[in-house]
């Protein structure tokens, strides 16, 4: 089959690729696997989990900070045992890290990993995986697979296999959605199920052929049904989230504590085991994807309902607090501002939120985090040192037990106080 470009660099070092390197012949790959937003917090730990298996990688990605990181053999962000397995692929070099886009043509197997927001309306946003695969139009060629690992909504495998069909691509496109969570990528990789989903068979057995790289556990689905999958389990895991901030907050205004509550619910009782605890629903996947949904089905009332109570978590905390304490006297400070526990990502993190509602109501607030770094914030012994009130923002493991001088509201019950706000 002829290739869409005479000749294609191949991948011997950074700095070749860079200055234009040596060419191979139609037909010929001088590497595996590369991975269009290789650098971030899904493609990364992809590409390392890879590179572990033998399989060469290239990761293509526009922020050059993190590609010069990721070359030295160092992280970007944190992400539990990453650090060595990627400081041994770079030594070995079995993987490497570029921002020229002619690297998308030295692979068998193209992966996108690029994120995929919802805009001002609330409406599924792929703007950014069009942008990636316009800007390597002139890399790709029809022997190439193209493996789809964003989130999308219903119907956008169809729309990019009609983008890439003028590239002959159309049916080289499979969708293989990423299920991890952010901080153990390195152990669900390979425990993990990996769904391959492709309309042409030959495209579904080259991509399985990939993915049991990491794992013999493989399960086949159409396109469509492989994107609802995706959207189903993270819809599923934030409306868990919302029941369990909802019980909080009827225990809450009943003056009964939740975690004694959910304690008798769950304990040797099976079908109320999965029941969580209450805290901030957030991060870049849960509520986005549950809107996403929303936005494909027109209506998902228990979506949106989700939403509703998970984001106006924050506001209802402050107006309880407002009722116990004189906040416009008070400094209040926050412990965690990322998303979650143990994560140095504030991504769509609520504690944000819940700090620009204090910003209006208190007289000062101060913040603070062991993983994420903010000019904003001050050191932890500072914010115990100044502030009136404590707020828990984000569960990390340094907070579970805190001791202080001063009430500390709790709504994660991890500190042993501020159980009823």
């Amino acid at each position: 089959m002829r290739m869409l470009r005479a000749e294609r660099p191949i991948r011997p070092t950074v700095n070749n690729l860079r200055a234009g390197g040596h060419h191979m012949p139609d037909g010929a790959f001088s590497s595996d696997v590369v991975i269009i937003g290789g650098c971030g917090r899904v493609g990364l730990p992809l590409g390392i989990a890879l590179a572990s298996r033998g399989r060469t990688v290239s990761l293509y990605d526009i922020n050059e900070k993190a590609v010069e990181q990721v070359n030295e053999g160092r992280l970007p962000f944190l992400e539990r045992g990453a650090e060595q397995p990627l400081a041994d692929a770079v030594r070995e070099g079995q993987l490497m890290a570029t921002a020229d886009p002619a690297v998308v043509g030295t692979a068998e197997y193209v992966i996108v990993v690029v994120g995929t927001p919802v805009d001002a309306f609330l409406a599924p946003d792929h703007s950014a995986v069009w942008r990636a695969l316009e800007s390597c139009r002139g890399h790709f060629s029809p022997e190439q697979v193209i493996v789809l690992r964003s989130t999308v909504h219903p119907g956008a495998v169809r729309i990019i296999e009609r983008l890439l069909e003028p590239y002959g691509l159309a049916s080289n496109v499979a969708f293989c959605p990423e299920r991890i969570a952010e901080g153990h990528s390195m152990t669900e990789l390979f425990s993990l199920p990996q769904i391959v989903a492709a309309r042409n068979q030959e495209t579904a057995v080259r991509a399985e052929k990939l993915f049991r790289a990491l794992t013999d556990r493989i399960v086949s689905l159409s396109p469509e049904e492989a994107e609802l999958v995706k959207l189903f389990t993270n819809s599923w895991r934030y409306i868990k989230f919302a029941t369990a901030n909802e019980f909080w907050r009827i225990s809450n205004d009943a003056g009964l504590d939740y975690d004694r509550i959910r304690h008798a619910l769950t304990h040797e009782y099976p079908r109320a085991a999965d029941v969580p605890g209450a805290g901030f629903a957030a991060g870049p996947c849960l509520r986005k994807d549950t809107i996403q949904l929303a936005s494909h089905s027109g209506t998902f009332a228990l979506g949106h309902a989700a939403v509703q109570v998970n984001e106006g978590l924050p506001a209802y905390l402050v107006s309880r607090l407002e009722r116990r304490y004189p906040l416009a006297d008070m400094t209040v400070g926050i412990l965690g501002m990322g998303f979650k526990a143990g994560s140095d990502d504030p991504r769509e993190s609520l504690s944000f939120r819940l700090r620009k509602i204090l910003l209006l109501r208190a007289q000062e607030v101060l913040c603070a985090d062991p993983y994420v770094v903010d000019e904003r914030f001050l050191p932890e012994e500072e914010v115990l040192g100044r502030a009136d009130l404590l707020i828990i923002g984000a569960p990390h493991p340094a907070y579970h037990g805190l001791k202080a001088e001063q009430p500390i509201a709790d709504v994660w019950g991890i500190t042993g106080h501020g159980a009823l706000i």
